[in-house]
């Protein structure tokens, strides 16, 4: 609050005025940000926001507040955010023109995907703070419509070297305001409220009183000015009642309400429309109260009161007395005035007509439920999903049909359960599960209830809901049936040994009873052969799993498929030992997720992209990828266990880092069911073992790893460190078996992954000559893939072999091989294995750890590694999910550090590996 007569002096807010102070000028230097302002109704957070507004010398603001009664219609405060600049949306890269046009009705289209949507609001922001430092300013955030939340806060996180900053004030902070810097307003100190209190007062009163006063107001500003309006002339003798505890809120409501009960009834009704019709539109107001039979005249006693101003927008003294309105009156007179309000909003605007005729609605009322189911679809076409999802709940208590009510219900928690409403969408479809009996409807509902399941937890009890999805979808459509068998084998494969309730043999024994059409898709050549695998073995599955994985690489796949189906083609590519298959699926995916903008799919993708990554000995790509991975799992609040980081802290070697990021990940993949996550940990633990010669653990989890059948292509790798283990350990029968078991995998297989994997198996058990030529073999054919980290411990236990026979100068050539590629690749655990195995060779050398690229933060490597492929800046804004400014601002910082001066070098750079300034070896 402001004294009068020192309107420059804001009362008791000195200090958050000198942070806005400082704030503003880093973002007017480039550095933008966001701030959250949070504190209870009355604190002051508006009058705050207004005197940063004031301030903001050299700044476009650009103002927007969320309204209680808007909280459910789609887009409504990011369209007043963006409204001003849509001029400038054709300087936007196509994808997100589209979403913003979409969103806004401008255009028709696809939906926009949400994330997407918020890089186009990145973008559009961004393009108009770079002809002029701008601040966006959004009051009453917590009653902001989630379509318009989730893109907003999506900026917030982006935001980075541009001169751009967004504030928002709230009553709390959650969701996506989490992790934003707060500035918490607590109430005034008692001299401040002392001060503010006298202000408002306008007869004297004792100080002793005063104090009282002040103390019961707890420092809440609209409290100090608003409560000794509405007391007594007792109330003011003594102060507050000692016995009301009400909360400071509640109490400003309750005199605001106090106040609405003395004006008179037409004004009353008048004071209702407008709490009633959120848009602030005067017209509509007064065309409302015409059809109730108000006059201007009722609006004199409001103004005077100061309980709202008319204009040509109508504006509350504050959210408060909106609210102190509305639940003034009784129902009855709520519904005529919504009823009033449909009637006089325009054709132009179905929807808010739609919620209107709905407010106004007494029980059934098919009429107003299909209005609102048609708002539904305009919402969902719009990416609209959660005002939908309200659209079709208010639509399913309207309906007296119960055919029609269980439709609706059904549709109502399929949107829902799409806006991550989980709660409410099983509510819905318990709802839906009591109408009259229907086949489809019911294994609509079995399948949404999967769904929900598999988005809650990766593994864990979805894989039994949706097989019985699947049985029921049998009669029903076989094709259908097809693709949620696929889904329920994803799920039980992703529950692993933890999927107790339904085993992956149970999924894929009832899929081999549904045919597949005569002209097999890409997808039906997946199912059979991965139900083949589990069924009949590898031998009659390997042939289709060709086919399969041939399908997904050459076929052009409609954009949900790709989405839905190209990891688990993957995962098919790897059970062949198809690494090149593999990693064309794994790119694709990654691609496609982020040209979609598809964050809840993007964590899965960028962790399997990464994972060959490591496999190919390029570290730096597999951080990029599990920083992107880790990023995206932060801002969507989901994802799976953090593969991508595991397997890098692992492929470096670093103990320490390594084992806590396997604890944290195996507390949270048995706390989620996925044991498929579970068996790929204690892969990755025999791998850091194997990498520091602790042979014994390196046993043990390789054979944890080994024994779960249930996720073979984890397997087949935990077999190959268990050889090596078991070889090293004295265990010769469990090597033995342990190569068996293996070469059943790869023998049905003609990659030269396979081949190269099992000759060097083969080689650790073999003696004299046979040895070598195994190793040899090993190496040719590994090094016709991109594995060059299998490349790299070829070497190293051929080295290993070559010493113990007391070859040391051919050992020394194997052993400088590897070290220098574990050096490169930044493998410090098998660069020191390397180097103590070359110095026993005859050939000392100092110990050394590539530190290439750890002079550069994790954006910057990634915004490293995307200009080095080649992308624009653009291009690397949208998959990184940041402007191009600071696309641009991470560059320089690049070029600077690494002393390049070109792309071109910055891509020389990186391909060799070559250490730089700040690369050293340690005696």
């Amino acid at each position: 609050m402001v004294l009068p007569g020192r309107p420059a002096v804001f009362l008791g807010r000195r200090a958050e005025c000198a942070l806005f102070d400082r704030w503003q000028d880093a973002v007017k230097a480039g550095r933008g940000g966001a701030l959250v302002v949070l504190g209870e109704s009355g604190i002051g957070k508006s009058a705050l926001l207004d005197h940063m507004a004031s301030t903001a010398v050299g700044f476009r603001v650009v103002r927007a507040a969320g309204v209680e009664a808007e909280a459910e219609l789609p887009f409504g405060v990011l369209h007043q955010v963006c409204a001003p600049f849509l001029a400038t949306l054709e300087h936007l890269p196509g994808p997100q023109q589209d979403a913003l046009a979409a969103a806004f009705g401008l255009r028709t289209g696809a939906a926009p995907d949400r994330f997407m949507l918020g890089l186009a609001v990145l973008g559009l922001l961004s393009e108009t703070a770079a002809r002029q430092p701008l601040i966006c300013v959004i009051d009453d955030a917590q009653w902001l419509d989630l379509g318009s939340a989730q893109a907003l806060t999506f900026v917030a996180h982006r935001v980075g070297a541009e001169p751009l900053g967004l504030v928002f004030a709230t009553r709390h902070a959650g969701g996506g305001l989490r992790g934003l810097q707060e500035v918490v307003l607590t109430g005034l100190g008692p001299g401040d409220a002392r001060a503010l209190l006298h202000s408002a007062l306008h007869v004297p009163l004792d100080e002793e009183v005063v104090d009282r006063i002040a103390a019961e107001a707890r420092g809440n500003p609209l409290a100090l000015l608003e409560l000794p309006r509405t007391m007594t002339a007792a109330g003011f003798a003594g102060g507050f009642s000692p016995t009301d505890t009400a909360a400071v809120p509640g109490r400003i409501e309750d005199s605001f309400r106090s106040r609405v009960l003395r004006l008179p009834p037409a004004t009353r009704m008048l004071l209702l429309v407008a709490a009633a019709e959120p848009t602030g539109d005067s017209a509509l107001l007064w065309r409302a109260a015409a059809r109730l039979g108000i006059g201007v005249s009722a609006a004199t006693a409001a103004e005077a009161d100061g309980l709202l101003s008319i204009g040509t927008q109508v504006v509350f003294r504050h959210p408060l007395v909106r609210s102190a309105v509305y639940q003034a009156v009784p129902p009855s007179q709520r519904r005529a005035v919504h009823r009033a309000l449909a009637d006089a909003t325009g054709p132009s605007e179905p929807d808010r007509r739609a919620w209107h005729r709905a407010q106004a609605a007494v029980g059934f009322d098919e009429e107003a439920a299909a209005e609102l189911e048609g708002s539904a679809h305009r919402a969902l076409a719009r990416g609209g999903i959660a005002a939908a999802a309200a659209f079709l709940e208010r639509s399913v208590a309207l309906t007296a049909d119960p055919t029609a009510r269980a439709e609706r219900a059904l549709r109502a928690a399929r949107a829902k359960q799409q806006a991550g409403a989980y709660d409410s969408a099983l509510d819905l479809l318990a709802l839906a599960d009591r109408g009259p009996e229907n086949e489809l409807r019911a294994a609509n509902s079995e399948l949404l209830r999967g769904q929900i399941a598999f988005a809650r937890s990766f593994g864990g009890g979805a894989a039994p809901v949706l097989l019985r999805a699947a049985r029921r979808f049998e009669s029903i459509d076989v094709s259908r049936a097809r693709d949620v068998y696929l889904q329920a084998l994803t799920a039980a494969m992703l529950a692993g040994r933890l999927g107790d309730e339904c085993r992956i043999a149970e999924v894929a024994h009832s899929a081999r009873r549904v045919p597949a059409a005569s002209v097999p898709r890409a997808s039906d050549l997946l199912l059979d052969g991965l139900t083949l695998l589990i069924v009949e073995g590898r031998d009659a599955a390997v042939p289709v799993l060709r086919r399969a994985v041939s399908a997904f690489t050459t076929e052009e796949l409609a954009p949900e498929e790709e989405l839905y189906w190209l990891w688990l083609a993957g995962h098919g590519a790897g059970l062949l030992w198809d690494d090149e298959a593999w990693r064309l699926l794994a790119t694709r995916l990654l691609r496609s997720c982020e040209e979609r903008g598809a964050l809840s799919i993007l964590p899965v993708a960028a962790a399997t992209r990464a994972a060959l990554h490591l496999l190919g000995g390029d570290l730096l790509k597999a951080a990029s990828l599990a920083e992107t991975a880790a990023d995206v799992t932060f801002m969507t609040g989901a994802g799976p266990v953090p593969y991508a980081e595991v397997g890098l802290a692992v492929f470096r070697g670093r103990d320490d880092e390594a084992a806590a990021a396997i604890r944290t990940a195996t507390r949270d993949a048995m706390a989620r069911g996925e044991g498929m996550a579970l068996t790929y940990l204690q892969w990755a633990t025999a791998v850091l073992h194997n990498g520091a010669c602790r042979y014994d653990q390196a046993l043990e989890s390789a054979r944890q790893a080994g024994a779960d059948s249930s996720v073979q292509r984890i397997r087949n790798w935990a077999l190959a460190e268990l050889i090596e283990a078991a070889v090293r350990t004295g265990h010769q029968d469990l090597a033995d078996e342990a190569l068996r078991e293996l070469c059943r995998t790869t023998r049905p297989c003609s990659s030269h992954w396979a081949a190269g994997v099992e000759a060097h198996c083969r080689a650790l058990l073999a003696v004299g000559a046979d040895a070598e030529d195994l190793y040899r073999t090993a190496l040719g054919r590994l090094e016709r893939t991109g594995l060059r980290a299998a490349v790299a411990r070829v070497h190293l236990l051929y080295g290993e072999w070559l010493r113990r026979e007391r070859r040391h100068l051919e050992a020394r050539d194997q052993l400088r091989q590897a070290h220098e590629m574990f050096v490169r690749f930044g493998m410090d655990g098998f660069a020191e294995r390397a180097r103590s195995e070359l110095s026993a060779a005859g050939e000392p050398t100092r110990k050394r750890r590539s530190r290439f690229g750890e002079q550069l933060t994790p954006q910057e490597r990634r915004v490293a590694m995307l200009a080095a492929e080649g992308a624009t800046n653009p291009e690397i804004a949208s998959r990184l999910f940041i402007s191009a400014s600071t696309v641009d601002y991470h560059l320089r910082k690049v070029f600077r550090k690494l002393k390049v001066t070109t792309r071109t070098q910055l891509a020389r750079l990186l391909q060799d590996g070559q250490p730089t300034s700040g690369d050293t070896d340690r005696p």
